[in-house]
């Protein structure tokens, strides 16, 4: 099997390119290397079923002939990152949404129709205020409509061309809402929460923990995300449909920054910092996000294979591993 993945070297990227090739599939990712990093691909290089493409899926003049190479496409490539959001409010809405459409437009006019999964988020649930978010729920987006919020409403207009292009075109598509994926490659640079936490415990500097650190949120591990995906573009049942991607176990972030402490031994002392501070001015925080999975149990059948506590063994494992190498 041909597999193309945009943004492929961000950390949910690679995990993807990794599985395939270990099955014996041709990968090919595309990425302008913004928000991914090389380095989370560089070992794969040598693999003669690995092929890498640095460029901007706005303007790369071989989308049309790749898109038709391909018999699968997991489209990865955004703009993510709460501080990249923030910081590049323009930037989140001209690419995602452009490229998102270049790319349907480029398999529309194919003559081929590969398998796609293109990426949402839970985002999209905005100030819902569900128990467990379910993807018939109404989404709720503040009325004045913040950039903090440009990054939510890209992810919408990528699933209304996707479900438009499913429609219209045939195109057999499913949309993925992830619920906070984590797990090893993943950075906290632009935001990201547990490798954050994680770096700073081995370090035994200050747990930075946001706002009261009472919000909640659910996290799942790459590896699981990864093969649930492999299911979901094998099941005809998930094409035109919006699927929650993600775990349900709900953890506070006090709660997270304590037990990585705890799980590293970490002499490290846990701060709260107003979210003014952490992102120089007033931010909306969402206060809950557990996602509901009948769906994603009824389409997968899939059982949760990493436990929190054993992706943050894992995490805490590497992150001292990469200081005794540095």
């Amino acid at each position: 099997m041909h597999v193309l993945i945009t943004g492929g070297c961000g950390f949910i990227g690679s995990h993807i390119a990794e599985y395939h090739m270990d099955k014996g599939d041709v990968v090919h990712l595309i990425d302008d290397l913004s928000t991914g990093n090389f380095d989370n691909v560089e070992q794969f290089k040598d693999r003669p079923n690995f092929r890498f493409n640095q460029v901007d899926i706005l303007t790369w003049p071989e989308l049309e002939r790749t898109v038709a190479w391909a018999d699968r496409i997991y489209h990865m490539a955004a703009v993510v990152g709460v501080y990249r959001v923030m910081a590049e409010p323009i930037k989140v809405l001209s690419t995602n949404i452009p490229g998102c459409e270049r790319l349907l437009r480029a398999a529309a006019n194919s003559g081929w129709k590969p398998r796609i999964l293109i990426a949402s988020s839970s985002e999209v649930y905005g100030q819902g205020q569900g128990q467990a978010f379910a993807e018939t729920d109404n989404i709720i987006i503040e009325s004045a409509a913040h950039y903090r919020w440009n990054y939510a409403i890209s992810k919408i207009a990528d699933e209304a061309f996707g479900l438009s292009y499913a429609q219209s075109a045939h195109l057999p598509i499913t949309l993925i809402r992830f619920f906070n994926t984590v797990g090893p490659r993943q950075s906290g640079r632009y935001g990201m929460v547990l490798p954050r936490f994680v770096e700073q415990a081995v370090a035994n500097q200050p747990l930075t923990v946001y706002g009261d650190g009472e919000q909640t949120r659910c996290f799942c591990d790459v590896r699981d995300t990864v093969q649930a995906l492999d299911r979901l573009a094998n099941s005809q049942e998930s094409i035109q449909e919006i699927v929650n991607v993600g775990n349900d176990r709900e953890i506070s972030m006090n709660e997270l920054a304590q037990m990585v402490k705890t799980m590293s031994n970490s002499k490290s002392e846990i701060v709260h910092i107003p979210y003014e501070e952490a992102y120089g001015e007033v931010f909306l925080d969402i206060q809950r996000r557990k996602p509901n999975l009948e769906k994603f149990y009824r389409l997968t059948g899939y059982h949760h294979q990493w436990s929190l506590e054993a992706t943050i063994t894992d995490l805490i494992e590497l992150a001292r591993r990469k200081i005794k190498q540095s």
